[in-house]
């Protein structure tokens, strides 16, 4: 929380909260939104917006009767609505006497930790000026195999990226039901979430709309992220009125996360580290070294490296995995894979002089971030050996 109350907000707006039926930009929706930004701007609030729907505006401009389904298409349609929401956006919020940013970002800008930090370097100069930074992947140059997935993914890792005080995950539908209600007329409305169980995750399923990609199951893996910041985090109807200043004031009609306060929660290079560095290999541990790590909260010694997985280098994230293949955590490594073969098991005494060496620790304790309070949506537990 900021001085007086204030707070650092980060609001994702989904495509179809800003479409209408025929797939282009609805300006009344997008002016209605804008409109609430303002507002919590004009109160002290800091508001970055996380925004979808450039495909959904560009794709008639370009001749398409249906949203395309080819990612080269897919991508030219970015490239022409990526401008149409950037100007409609800007318009609105200059009646409003606010400047809006652009920034387009990749998921490898996340992967690699200095571009991590630079943007949230940049984003924090635009939010001290008074400026809303609108940020949106940029889909018109990201293949495939580095795309975030949707934006409620992205909307949680840029929160846990300026340290916000609040997500808010707007969309079409009312919050999380303990079913699906389109299917169960009983199911419920869950007002406040403390945890995310197996059943949540069970009930949230994994449908979306038909302009959007993020259906509930990645919005829970959004609010997984965010809460791992000790971020709360708040799914609503876009479509509601005041739904935004409802929801910083919680009062909103939708679901609340809130994270335990009593946790460890993460700052920003432990949040790089769990949910962003993208790991480059593995090492697997015994269930002394797992016991140091996660109740101990001690270093991880190349003693207690069972085995080594992939080819990584100094300084590179590696996943920590004990001897039954479960994801313990992920940590900075200080030895090469190659340099790490070599001297696991073996006492410091042990290493011979050839083996140039300047720790000890293959991991040191504030480089490394365990599975205690979070798990990372990207991988889902895998091993480098599953994934083949």
């Amino acid at each position: 929380m900021g001085q007086n109350g204030m707070k650092r907000i980060v609001v994702k707006i989904g495509s179809s909260s800003l479409t209408s039926r025929n797939g282009e930009i609805s300006y009344r929706k997008l002016t209605r939104l804008v409109d609430e930004v303002a507002l919590l701007k004009d109160e002290g609030h800091e508001v970055i917006l996380v925004s979808s729907g450039a495909v959904a505006a560009g794709y008639r401009k370009i001749g398409f009767l249906n949203r395309p389904e080819k990612l080269s298409e897919k991508q030219a349609a970015a490239s022409v609505g990526q401008g149409l929401l950037m100007e409609a956006y800007s318009e609105r919020f200059a009646s409003h006497g606010y400047v809006a940013s652009q920034i387009l970002i990749t998921r490898s800008d996340f992967s690699d930790e200095k571009r991590y930090l630079n943007a949230r370097d940049t984003i924090k100069v635009l939010m001290e000026r008074g400026v809303v930074p609108i940020v949106n992947e940029n889909d018109t140059i990201t293949i495939e195999d580095l795309k975030f997935g949707d934006n409620d993914t992205l909307s949680a890792k840029v929160a846990g990226l300026v340290e916000a005080n609040q997500l808010v995950i707007l969309s079409d539908i009312d919050g999380l039901y303990d079913d699906d209600p389109r299917k169960n007329p009983e199911a419920k409305l869950l007002d406040v979430v403390y945890e995310i169980t197996p059943e949540i995750e069970a009930a949230a399923g994994d449908s979306g709309s038909a302009v959007g990609t993020g259906g509930m199951g990645s919005k829970i893996d959004a609010v997984k992220i965010s809460m791992a910041a000790g971020i709360h985090t708040f799914l609503g109807d876009a479509n509601r009125p005041n739904i935004l200043t409802d929801a910083v004031n919680q009062v909103a009609k939708g679901t609340y996360f809130k994270p335990d306060q009593e946790q460890d929660n993460f700052d920003v290079r432990q949040h790089w580290i769990a949910f962003n560095s993208g790991p480059k290999g593995e090492v697997w541990i015994d269930e002394g070294a797992r016991l140091a790590i996660t109740d101990e909260r001690s270093h991880l010694l190349p003693q207690g490296v069972h085995d080594v997985k992939g080819e990584f280098d100094c300084g590179d994230v590696v996943v920590i995995r004990e001897l039954e293949g479960n994801e313990v955590g992920r940590g900075v490594i200080n030895f090469s894979a190659e340099q790490l073969r070599q001297i696991k098991r073996l006492k410091l005494k042990e290493i011979p002089d050839s083996i140039k060496i300047t720790k000890s620790e293959a991991i040191m304790q504030e480089d490394l971030v365990c599975h205690t309070n979070f798990t990372s949506p990207d991988h889902r537990g895998e091993s480098l050996d599953e994934q083949k």
